[in-house]
Protein backbone atom coordinates (compact mmCIF):
# COMPACT_ATOMS: atom_id res chain seq x y z
CA UNK A 1 0.00 0.00 0.00
CA UNK A 2 1.31 3.33 -0.54
CA UNK A 3 1.25 6.15 2.00
CA UNK A 4 2.12 9.63 2.09
CA UNK A 5 5.35 10.47 2.67
CA UNK A 6 7.93 13.96 2.69
CA UNK A 7 8.84 13.65 -0.89
CA UNK A 8 4.46 14.11 -1.85
CA UNK A 9 4.90 17.16 0.66
CA UNK A 10 8.14 18.53 -1.23
CA UNK A 11 5.96 18.33 -4.64
CA UNK A 12 3.36 20.07 -3.07
CA UNK A 13 5.65 23.02 -2.42
CA UNK A 14 7.66 22.93 -5.51
CA UNK A 15 4.11 23.12 -7.00
CA UNK A 16 3.02 26.40 -5.44
CA UNK A 17 6.72 27.59 -5.51
CA UNK A 18 6.51 27.25 -9.11
CA UNK A 19 3.16 28.86 -10.20
CA UNK A 20 4.87 32.03 -8.46
CA UNK A 21 7.61 31.74 -10.34
CA UNK A 22 6.16 31.19 -13.22
CA UNK A 23 8.25 27.81 -13.66
CA UNK A 24 7.89 24.22 -14.09
CA UNK A 25 7.98 22.60 -10.61
CA UNK A 26 11.11 19.83 -10.49
CA UNK A 27 10.00 16.05 -11.10
CA UNK A 28 8.81 14.37 -8.14
CA UNK A 29 10.86 12.12 -6.22
CA UNK A 30 8.22 9.66 -5.51
CA UNK A 31 6.08 6.92 -7.72
CA UNK A 32 3.54 6.84 -9.74
CA UNK A 33 0.09 5.05 -8.73
CA UNK A 34 -3.82 5.73 -8.37
CA UNK A 35 -4.87 6.83 -5.65
CA UNK A 36 -7.73 9.58 -3.71
CA UNK A 37 -5.69 12.14 -2.48
CA UNK A 38 -6.17 15.49 -0.50
CA UNK A 39 -3.74 18.63 0.23
CA UNK A 40 -3.85 20.81 2.98
CA UNK A 41 -2.39 23.87 3.83
CA UNK A 42 -2.45 25.93 7.10
CA UNK A 43 -0.94 28.95 7.94
CA UNK A 44 0.68 29.42 11.56
CA UNK A 45 0.08 33.19 12.63
CA UNK A 46 2.71 34.20 15.69
CA UNK A 47 3.21 30.79 16.72
CA UNK A 48 -0.35 29.70 17.23
CA UNK A 49 -2.44 26.43 16.45
CA UNK A 50 -2.00 26.35 12.73
CA UNK A 51 -5.07 27.60 10.22
CA UNK A 52 -6.98 26.22 7.82
CA UNK A 53 -5.96 28.11 4.80
CA UNK A 54 -7.39 25.89 2.04
CA UNK A 55 -7.84 21.83 1.70
CA UNK A 56 -9.09 20.48 -1.51
CA UNK A 57 -9.10 16.69 -3.11
CA UNK A 58 -10.68 13.82 -4.48
CA UNK A 59 -12.93 10.60 -3.50
CA UNK A 60 -11.76 8.89 -6.77
CA UNK A 61 -8.42 7.38 -7.61
CA UNK A 62 -6.83 9.75 -9.32
CA UNK A 63 -2.68 9.80 -10.69
CA UNK A 64 -0.27 11.12 -7.56
CA UNK A 65 1.88 13.13 -9.45
CA UNK A 66 -0.88 14.98 -11.60
CA UNK A 67 -3.30 14.50 -8.13
CA UNK A 68 -0.92 16.50 -6.04
CA UNK A 69 0.16 18.91 -8.72
CA UNK A 70 -3.47 19.84 -9.31
CA UNK A 71 -4.74 19.78 -5.68
CA UNK A 72 -1.56 21.65 -4.65
CA UNK A 73 -2.19 24.40 -6.35
CA UNK A 74 -6.48 23.93 -6.21
CA UNK A 75 -6.30 24.32 -2.22
CA UNK A 76 -4.13 26.81 -2.48
CA UNK A 77 -5.75 29.43 -5.07
CA UNK A 78 -9.05 27.96 -5.48
CA UNK A 79 -10.69 27.06 -2.38
CA UNK A 80 -13.88 29.05 -2.21
CA UNK A 81 -13.77 29.55 1.69
CA UNK A 82 -10.39 31.43 1.61
CA UNK A 83 -8.87 34.00 -0.51
CA UNK A 84 -5.71 32.62 -2.61
CA UNK A 85 -2.57 32.20 -0.78
CA UNK A 86 -0.30 34.77 -1.41
CA UNK A 87 3.50 34.47 -2.16
CA UNK A 88 4.35 35.96 1.10
CA UNK A 89 2.83 33.72 3.60
CA UNK A 90 4.64 30.86 2.03
CA UNK A 91 7.48 30.73 5.11
CA UNK A 92 4.52 30.48 7.54
CA UNK A 93 2.33 27.86 5.53
CA UNK A 94 2.54 24.12 6.11
CA UNK A 95 1.55 21.66 4.19
CA UNK A 96 -0.10 17.94 4.92
CA UNK A 97 -0.91 15.23 2.25
CA UNK A 98 -3.47 12.64 2.65
CA UNK A 99 -3.93 9.23 0.95
CA UNK A 100 -7.52 7.75 1.35
CA UNK A 101 -7.30 3.95 1.73
CA UNK A 102 -10.19 1.38 2.80
CA UNK A 103 -13.35 2.13 1.95
CA UNK A 104 -16.53 0.71 3.41
CA UNK A 105 -19.86 1.12 3.92
CA UNK A 106 -21.13 1.94 6.97
CA UNK A 107 -24.17 0.46 8.50
CA UNK A 108 -25.10 3.39 9.48
CA UNK A 109 -24.38 7.22 10.50
CA UNK A 110 -22.14 6.72 13.91
CA UNK A 111 -20.94 3.33 11.99
CA UNK A 112 -17.03 4.80 12.50
CA UNK A 113 -14.60 5.81 14.79
CA UNK A 114 -13.21 9.18 15.65
CA UNK A 115 -9.76 10.00 14.82
CA UNK A 116 -9.77 6.24 12.46
CA UNK A 117 -12.29 7.14 10.36
CA UNK A 118 -12.76 10.06 7.83
CA UNK A 119 -16.36 9.67 5.97
CA UNK A 120 -18.32 10.70 3.15
CA UNK A 121 -21.99 10.95 3.83
CA UNK A 122 -25.08 11.68 1.42
CA UNK A 123 -28.57 12.24 2.10
CA UNK A 124 -31.41 14.49 0.02
CA UNK A 125 -32.54 17.51 1.43
CA UNK A 126 -36.01 17.21 2.63
CA UNK A 127 -36.88 20.97 1.77
CA UNK A 128 -36.14 20.64 -1.67
CA UNK A 129 -35.49 16.89 -2.89
CA UNK A 130 -31.85 18.03 -3.50
CA UNK A 131 -29.13 14.94 -3.17
CA UNK A 132 -26.20 16.33 -0.96
CA UNK A 133 -22.89 15.10 0.25
CA UNK A 134 -19.74 15.85 1.82
CA UNK A 135 -16.93 14.52 3.34
CA UNK A 136 -14.58 15.03 6.65
CA UNK A 137 -10.87 13.56 6.44
CA UNK A 138 -9.72 11.45 9.21
CA UNK A 139 -8.28 13.83 11.76
CA UNK A 140 -10.78 16.59 11.41
CA UNK A 141 -13.48 15.07 14.08
CA UNK A 142 -10.54 14.59 16.03
CA UNK A 143 -8.76 18.28 15.70
CA UNK A 144 -12.11 20.03 16.90
CA UNK A 145 -12.92 17.75 19.68
CA UNK A 146 -16.54 16.70 18.26
CA UNK A 147 -18.41 13.61 18.99
CA UNK A 148 -19.53 11.71 16.16
CA UNK A 149 -23.27 13.31 16.59
CA UNK A 150 -21.63 16.62 16.43
CA UNK A 151 -19.10 15.69 14.05
CA UNK A 152 -22.43 14.41 11.47
CA UNK A 153 -24.12 17.60 12.01
CA UNK A 154 -21.40 19.79 11.15
CA UNK A 155 -20.94 17.31 8.05
CA UNK A 156 -24.53 17.82 7.07
CA UNK A 157 -23.99 21.64 7.17
CA UNK A 158 -21.14 21.60 4.96
CA UNK A 159 -23.06 19.74 2.29
CA UNK A 160 -25.21 22.66 2.48
CA UNK A 161 -28.56 21.50 4.27
CA UNK A 162 -29.61 24.55 6.06
CA UNK A 163 -32.87 22.94 8.03
CA UNK A 164 -33.60 21.34 11.27
CA UNK A 165 -31.60 18.36 11.71
CA UNK A 166 -34.07 15.52 12.90
CA UNK A 167 -33.04 11.75 13.93
CA UNK A 168 -35.25 10.21 11.05
CA UNK A 169 -32.76 12.70 8.84
CA UNK A 170 -29.56 11.32 9.87
CA UNK A 171 -31.05 7.98 9.54
CA UNK A 172 -31.46 8.49 6.08
CA UNK A 173 -27.96 8.68 5.68
CA UNK A 174 -26.02 6.77 3.64
CA UNK A 175 -22.12 7.10 5.17
CA UNK A 176 -18.85 5.61 3.67
CA UNK A 177 -16.16 5.93 5.79
CA UNK A 178 -12.48 5.73 4.79
CA UNK A 179 -8.97 5.72 6.72
CA UNK A 180 -5.91 7.77 5.34
CA UNK A 181 -2.07 7.82 5.66
CA UNK A 182 -0.78 11.79 5.80
CA UNK A 183 2.23 13.76 5.98
CA UNK A 184 2.97 16.93 7.47
CA UNK A 185 6.01 19.12 6.26
CA UNK A 186 6.36 22.79 7.44
CA UNK A 187 7.95 25.54 5.23
CA UNK A 188 11.32 25.54 6.99
CA UNK A 189 11.01 21.61 6.88
CA UNK A 190 10.86 21.91 2.97
CA UNK A 191 13.93 24.68 2.74
CA UNK A 192 16.03 22.40 4.49
CA UNK A 193 15.24 19.60 2.48
CA UNK A 194 15.65 21.66 -0.81
CA UNK A 195 19.18 22.81 0.65
CA UNK A 196 20.24 18.92 1.84
CA UNK A 197 19.24 17.46 -1.69
CA UNK A 198 19.79 20.11 -4.22
CA UNK A 199 21.92 22.66 -2.47
CA UNK A 200 19.74 25.29 -3.44
CA UNK A 201 18.16 27.77 -0.56
CA UNK A 202 14.30 28.18 -1.71
CA UNK A 203 12.62 30.28 -1.94
CA UNK A 204 14.36 33.40 -0.92
CA UNK A 205 11.31 36.19 -0.56
CA UNK A 206 12.11 39.27 -2.96
CA UNK A 207 9.01 41.23 -2.48
CA UNK A 208 5.87 39.35 -3.19
CA UNK A 209 7.54 36.67 -5.46
CA UNK A 210 10.06 34.21 -4.25
CA UNK A 211 13.14 33.04 -6.15
CA UNK A 212 15.25 29.87 -5.77
CA UNK A 213 18.93 31.11 -5.51
CA UNK A 214 22.06 29.11 -5.51
CA UNK A 215 23.98 29.11 -2.32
Amino acid sequence: MVSANREMAVYCFDTLVAHYNNKEAPPPAFDEGQHPLFVTWKKVVSGGEPRLRGCIGTLEARGLINGFKDYALTSALRDRRFPPIQAKELPSLECTVSILTNYETANNYLDWEVGVHGMIIEFTDPNNHTRRSATYLPEVAAHEGWTKLEAIESLMRKAGYNGVITESLRKSIKLTRYQSTLFTMTYSDYVSYVKETRGVTAPVMNGATPKLAMY
